[in-house]
C-alpha cells in the first residue's frame, strides 16, 4: 500500500490524485510491455486526507542495489542504455528516472517502480525531452559515476544505437 498526500491546497492532485496517476501509469507501461507494479485497488482516505494505491510490487532488485552490492553484471550498462532509449521511443518521460527506480527482474528484464510522476505520450519523446530525462538519470553522483565509469561510453553508445535503430523502423 502506498499513501499519497496533497502537498498544496490548490493543486492538480485535487482532480487527478497521485494514486490515480500511479494506476494510470502502471496501465500505460503494461500496454507497452514494460514491467511495473500491478495495481490491485485505489482508495480515498478522507480522515487522513490521503489517497492510496494497493499494488503487487515488481519483483527484483533496483540497479542501485545491485551496483552497491557489487553484483554489477557484464553488459548491464549497454542493456540499460537500450532500455532507456526504448522508454523514450515509447513516449515515456519519467521525471524520477534514476537507478533506484529501475528494477532488474528475476527474468532479466528492466522495469520501473515509483511511477506516479511518469508521463506516457503517444509519440516518441523529442530530443530536448530526452536530454532533460537523461539529466535526471545522471543527477545522483554515484549513479553518474557508474554510468560513466572511467570514461566508459557504453551506456551512451547503446542509447544512441537503439535510438537510431528505432528511427529506421
Amino acid at each position: 500500500l502506498k499513501l499519497f498526500r496533497r502537498k498544496r491546497l490548490i493543486s492538480s492532485t485535487a482532480w487527478y490524485p497521485y494514486a490515480k496517476r500511479f494506476a494510470d501509469n502502471a496501465l500505460a507501461l503494461a500496454e507497452r510491455n514494460i514491467p511495473c507494479p500491478v495495481v490491485i485497488g485505489l482508495y480515498r482516505i478522507p480522515g487522513a486526507k490521503r489517497d492510496a494505491v494497493r499494488y503487487k510490487p515488481l519483483e527484483g532488485q533496483t540497479l542501485r542495489q545491485l551496483i552497491r552490492s557489487g553484483a554489477d553484471t557484464p553488459g548491464l550498462r549497454e542493456r540499460l542504455g537500450r532500455f532507456v532509449a526504448r522508454l523514450h521511443d515509447a513516449g515515456i518521460y519519467f521525471r524520477s528516472l534514476h537507478l533506484g527506480n529501475i528494477v532488474l527482474t528475476p527474468g532479466g528484464a528492466f522495469g520501473l517502480i515509483d511511477i506516479a510522476d511518469l508521463r506516457a505520450g503517444t509519440r516518441p519523446l523529442p530530443r530536448n525531452r530526452r536530454q532533460r530525462n537523461l539529466q535526471h538519470l545522471c543527477r545522483d553522483e554515484q549513479d553518474r559515476a557508474w554510468l560513466c565509469l572511467d570514461g566508459d561510453t557504453t551506456f551512451d553508445q547503446a542509447y544512441r544505437s537503439q535510438d537510431e535503430e528505432m528511427k529506421r523502423r
